[in-house]
This record gives C-alpha cells, structure tokens and sequence, in this order.
C-alpha cells in the first residue's frame, strides 16, 4: 500500500505515519510547519519530508490513499489534486476503522479523562501481556510511539476525540470508530467553536452511543447527571454498566485504594483519577482481566505526559503541570491536589490558549473554579490573541468572569515568571495547568529556582 499524508506533522498524523510505515506501508507526506517531536521522530523512521511545503506533484495515480490532518485547509494544493485524480482520501480516523475493521474496538470518550482512562487499560494490557493495537493522544512511558497497528492484535483500544475529523469532514472522530466496547467518562461543554451551544455539544455523544455496535457495551460515569440522562433516554440494542468512585483512603499525602480487603497504593490520586481508574477496570474485566489482577497492576501506573505530572517536590512542597484547560478539568485538578495535601496552600496557575477557553462569551463557564486556590493566577499571553486573530480583552473581564477579586491576571511571560520565581513554597504546592506552553516558560528551570 502507499500512502501520502497531507499535513504528517500534526501529534496523531505522525504517530500513525510511523505505524504504517512499520506495518510495511510505503509511507510519504508533506507539511508546511512541523515542530519537534515530530521532527525526530519521522526522520528517525525516513519519514521526514525534505522541504516544508506543500507540493501537488507529489500526488500521482499510483497512491492508493490521502490521509488528511486537521492542520490543512480545504483548498490544499495537495488536496485538490487528490480529488482531481479520483483518489480516496481518509481522515485519520477513518483510516484508523478501515485498519481495525475486523478487531474488537475499545473506544474511550469524554470531555476529560480520555488519555487517563485511555493510558492505564494500556498499562493493564502490556502488564497482563495481552496483544494489542491503540491509539492514544499522549506519550507513555513503556510505549514508543501514541499509535500501534499490526495485522495480528485482535483488539484496539483508541481513545476517541470529540472533535472534527478532518477539514473535509465535519463528523467528530468518536462517530467513526464503531466501538464495540465504549467508555464516556462525563460530559461537559468544550470546542465552542464548532459546537456553539451545549444542547450541540452533548447531541454528539448521543450520536456515539448509536454508532456502538449492536450487542455492544457502554461503560459510563453514574455520577455525571447529564451523562446519566442521556444514557437512560437511549434505546440502543447494548449492555450498559455505569461507574462510581471507589472505596479508598488518604494517608501521608498518598492515595490507597480499597477492593476486596485489600489496599492499593496508587502512584496517582484525584477522585477524577479514580474514577476514570474504574472505567479502566470495567474495560479490562471485558478484556478478561480479574479485578485483583488489574488492581496490583495499577499500583505500578505513573500517569500520562502532563496529567497532574510531578515536575519536582522537596519534603514540603511539589509543582505540578497539568492538561487542564477546561473549566471541569480545571475543578476537578485543583480539587484533586487539596484533596491530597490538606495541609498546604495552592498556587493554581491556568493558562487560557485553547480557541473555547479564549471565547469572551464562554468565559463566565469559569466561574468559581478557581475558588479553592490560595493564590490564583490567570494567564493569557498576548500572542495567543493575535495568533488565534481574536478580539484581547483586559485583566477586568477575566476577573469577573472568574468570580474572584484578588485573582492575577498576567498577559506577558516574563511578567509571570517574574511573579512565580518570587513566590514562598513552604508547605505549598504550585500546579501549572495548561494544553499551551505558558510562553515557553521552562518549568524544570522554575521548579530549580524555587524550590
């Protein structure tokens, strides 16, 4: 098969480049911009296109597919001279079911917790020593690449996004997976761009429980009430197992999980860690693996990249950085790290990058989240505004849509790095949350200075 990717760089399309390439595909792509770890990663597999740029000569008759990354526009050259030749071009998820068509698919959704839930049945999985296939929207440790195919593995365990397929194809990925076993951690609103209202929102994970395929499984949060509703108001023809917290305790800042008389202590914690350990169990009991089984595994979990990941920590104090970027995910992260560490004060730093979080009208979403944080920092760099093109409003309209007076408000890196190498970490914690890079603040140098 020979296969050129239009757009290889983007995180997924560069995962999956390379597990084509090592499934015997002869591989080719193009890309205007590419940063690192794509950049080593496809050269390292001779991947990596000679040029940035896009070039239409690249695409001939003799390619029997496109695959098409959401960082290319609708009037791509490549593009058009794709569909000019006749040409059948896929996104990746659509690529992904037509490599998978005949495995048993394990699908996870969610607003929050997809790479977590999505991580650990991939740690319970390779502990067990199963075969498998994945996709995962995150670096593992014990992985090498976020995407896997083989002709042999008889299941796949994707983790499956919300968001669009393709510039040419307006179905969120989910939709297109089929899954025979489904996982929806929780509902809550997100992607305002192209989901401009909530009832638009959650009309999509109404559409995944229908793609399920018949005689399958959806494993979901009971105690997401508006998860909980749509899941009673469906009639598919599927089994349907909800999940709830488990019993465990807190002792000594870590976390120990109870099942069966026993305790497990975890290298994780965070009800919301919990909880999606739980959705993992339930899929892994599917997958034949005993809940004892799967619990002495899940001690050995560390997390995945940038999910509440410890950046460093001394006898009294710990930075973390965290994906959050939500508000549910901003609650659920700083809510975890005070659950854990009662004894010590927050510092909770977000950074607003992602085209909902921005959106002047989805603001007031934050309300309150905020609100256990000792001192709590809103960070928007001003660069972000200009290139997202959008409208910057002042420090004012972030602190009234946050409901919280005394909150800081910083527009420029330095300015923030200034304030965070400044501030007293006896018996504190800072926690960075962020799907951005604040600036290019180097936390590792940060986490040097003050602690």
């Amino acid at each position: 098969m020979r296969v050129h990717f239009i757009a290889i760089g983007g995180s997924a399309m560069h995962n999956l480049a390379i597990a084509l390439h090592k499934k015997g595909f002869t591989v080719t792509g193009s890309d205007d911009v590419l940063f690192e770890p794509s950049i080593s990663r496809l050269n390292k597999y001779g991947l990596l296109p000679a040029e940035n740029g896009w070039y239409p000569e690249k695409i001939t008759p003799g390619i029997d597919a496109v695959i098409l990354g959401m960082h290319a526009r609708i009037d791509n050259p490549e593009l058009l001279k794709a569909q000019e030749l006749g040409i059948k071009i896929y996104s990746y998820p659509e690529y992904i079911y037509e490599q998978s068509k005949n495995k048993l698919r394990v699908v996870i959704g969610g607003s929050h917790g997809k790479t977590t839930i999505t991580s650990m049945i991939l740690h319970v999985l390779q502990a067990a020593g199963k075969d498998f296939d994945y996709l995962v929207g995150a670096q593992l440790e014990g992985f090498e690449t976020m995407v896997r195919l083989t002709n042999e593995a008889p299941v796949i365990v994707i983790e499956g996004d919300e968001y669009l397929a393709s510039p040419i194809d307006r179905r969120p990925k989910f939709h297109l997976y089929k899954a025979n076993i489904a996982v929806i951690s929780g509902i809550a609103w997100d992607h305002i761009n192209v989901f401009p209202t909530f009832q638009n929102y959650t009309d999509q994970f109404k559409i995944f429980i229908e793609t399920i395929q018949p005689g399958g499984k959806l494993i979901y949060c009971k105690t997401d009430t508006v998860l909980s509703d749509i899941v009673t108001s469906d009639t598919s023809e599927i089994t349907k197992e909800p999940y709830v917290l488990p019993d465990y305790s807190i002792e000594n800042d870590l976390t120990t999980l109870l099942y069966a008389g026993k305790k497990y202590p975890l290298q994780v914690f965070g009800e919301h860690n919990l909880l999606n350990m739980e959705a993992a169990r339930l899929v892994c009991a599917s997958l034949d693996i005993k809940p004892e089984d799967f619990y002495n595994y899940i001690t050995t979990f560390k997390g995945a990249a940038r999910r509440l990941e410890l950046v460093g920590k001394n006898a009294n104090s710990a930075i973390f950085k965290d994906f959050a970027h939500s508000p549910s995910k901003l609650l659920a992260t700083m809510h975890a790290v005070k659950a854990q560490f009662p004894g010590r004060k927050l510092i909770a730093c977000i950074e607003l990058h992602t085209f909902s979080s921005l959106n002047k009208d989805f603001l007031s979403q934050y309300s309150g989240t905020m609100d256990e944080a000792d001192i709590a920092i809103v960070f928007i760099d001003k660069k972000t505004f200009e290139q997202k093109k959008m409208e910057p409003y002042p420090a004012e309209t972030v602190k009234a849509a946050f409901s919280k007076n005394n909150l800081l408000f910083f527009n420029d890196p330095k300015l923030l790095l200034n304030k965070l190498e400044t501030v007293k970490m006896t018996d504190t914690n800072l926690l960075m949350m962020s799907s951005g890079n604040f600036g290019g603040i180097d936390l590792i140098d940060l986490k040097n200075k003050i602690l």
